[in-house]
C-alpha cells in the first residue's frame, strides 16, 4: 500500500469521523503527494515520498516561528497540528546521539580535518540519515565537529 493509498483511507475515515482538522491536515499532506506525482507524471518512489514530506514539514516549521513572531498564536497552533499529523507519516526521527555517532563515523571515512571538508561530510551522513533527521541539525553538528 502506497502512502498516497494510506492517506486517503485515513482520510475518509476522519470524514466519517467529522474530524475536520484532521481531515484539513490529511488533505494538505495528500494533495501535496498528488501534486509532485501530477508533475513528475509517474508514481513516487518511497524516497520521492519522504522527500515531499520533508518539504511540507519544513514549510509547517517556518510557518508556525512566522505566526508565532507575528503575534498570531491560534494560526502557529494549527500549523503545528498539521506538523503533528504529518509526522505520523514519517520515519522516526533519528536522536541527536545517534546523528553524532554517524557523523563521526562519516569524518573518519572521508579523512576529514576542517570546515573546507564539510559538503563531503554532509553527502555522506545526509545519504544515512535521510528523512530520519533535519538538515539544519546535521549541518550544525557537522560544523560544530569540523570546527
Amino acid at each position: 500500500m502506497t502512502l498516497i493509498d494510506e492517506l486517503k483511507e485515513d482520510l475518509d475515515e476522519a470524514v466519517r469521523e467529522r474530524d475536520e482538522d484532521l481531515r484539513d491536515a490529511i488533505r494538505l499532506i495528500l494533495n501535496a503527494l498528488q501534486l509532485a506525482e501530477k508533475e513528475l507524471q509517474r508514481p513516487l518512489t518511497q524516497d520521492e515520498e519522504l522527500q515531499v514530506l520533508q518539504r511540507e514539514r519544513k514549510r509547517r516549521v517556518e510557518a508556525a516561528e512566522a505566526f508565532r513572531a507575528a503575534g498570531r498564536e491560534e494560526q502557529a497552533e494549527d500549523e503545528e497540528y498539521e506538523l503533528e499529523i504529518l509526522g505520523e507519516f514519517m520515519p522516526e526521527q533519528l536522536a541527536e546521539e545517534e546523528i553524532e555517532e554517524i557523523i563521526d563515523d562519516v569524518i573518519s571515512e572521508v579523512g576529514a580535518t576542517n570546515i573546507r571538508d564539510m559538503g563531503r561530510v554532509m553527502a555522506g551522513v545526509m545519504h544515512q540519515v535521510s528523512g530520519r533527521a533535519d538538515g539544519s541539525v546535521v549541518s550544525q553538528l557537522v560544523k560544530e565537529k569540523l570546527a
